[in-house]
């Protein structure tokens, strides 16, 4: 074991404690997995994530560093508020990119886009894995485990960039944060559709403060031993979610090409999330703040 410098990082805020945090340990050098995963066991965060010099492939393809994230019990891909916060300790460490205004992360999804405008970081939405409407069956299902009418669901979607999301816009930001879910109907059914899928849930917000959309994120917890998923919980902020959101409302012509999306009030967060369409790529960005800096011994 050995001494490593660490950071917490509050993402998509820029008031300390009211984001999404992650645990970033900026020199994750032999580290073997099993050390990984145990010290993200132990944070007992969403996620924690290991910065590491690219591989000799990103290194050629221009990658500034390469970035492992781990949740309590599995290694991800990608994931949006690990990939803004780690980067924003990296850079806070002293790490130096070599474009000015661009930072490119690997990882196991490959080379991930960032760019810095306005001292704020934004990823490059990824591709989309699954599209489309929902399928009857799984509609039904969700509008029951959320205790939606019918008529209350505007729009529905596959949003699927990785995690399994699947979206359903309500008519206001109200209606979304009056919805409690529940995870037996949503994640029980031997079918399996829902049980290993995730429910975004979207609505517009009116006012004067700028922001365009409040967004819910649930996700079920593991089955139990005899298979059935009858717990979940709700995440503060969600990169993943809101960029394939965005993809979906601009293609349907439901949102500017700009716009802020609220999420976490529901949990007393203030999460705020930006986007922009450019045109060619929507980018997903937030505010970052350190909360935690020093060091671990792993």
């Amino acid at each position: 074991m050995r001494s490593r410098a660490f950071r917490q990082v509050d993402v998509f805020t820029a008031e300390p404690y009211l984001g999404n945090p992650v645990a970033v340990v900026l020199d994750g050098s032999d580290l073997d997995d099993d050390a990984m995963a145990a010290f993200a066991r132990w944070t007992n965060l969403s996620e924690t994530t290991f910065v590491l010099p690219p591989t000799d492939d990103g290194r050629a393809a221009g990658a500034d560093y390469r970035l492992r994230i781990f949740t309590p019990t599995v290694e991800l891909p990608f994931a949006g508020h690990p990939t803004l916060g780690s980067c924003h300790a990296w850079l806070e460490a002293g790490g130096e990119a070599a474009a000015p205004e661009r930072v490119v992360q690997e990882c196991r999804a490959g080379l991930v886009e960032l760019r810095r405008e306005d001292g704020r970081l934004a990823f490059a939405a990824p591709p989309r894995l699954r599209t489309g409407p929902l399928e009857d069956e799984l509609l039904d299902r969700v509008r029951a485990g959320l205790g939606l009418r019918r008529d209350e669901v505007r729009a529905h979607a596959w949003v699927d960039n990785g995690p399994g999301w699947c979206a359903v816009l309500l008519e206001s930001a109200e209606r979304v944060l009056e919805v409690t879910a529940d995870f037996g109907v949503l994640g029980g059914a031997k079918i399996g559709v829902v049980a290993g899928h995730d429910v975004g849930v979207v609505g517009p917000r009116t006012g004067d403060d700028g922001i365009a959309f409040e967004l819910r994120a649930f996700f079920p917890h593991a089955p139990g031993a005899d298979g059935v998923v009858t717990s979940g919980a709700e995440d503060p902020v969600t990169g993943s979610l809101n960029a394939s959101v965005a993809q979906w409302l601009r293609e349907e012509g439901l949102a500017p090409a700009s716009y802020v999306a609220a999420q976490g009030t529901a949990l007393r967060r203030a999460g705020r999330v930006h986007v922009d369409d450019d045109g060619e790529r929507i980018w997903v960005g937030g505010d970052c703040v350190t909360c935690i800096s020093g060091a671990v011994e792993l």
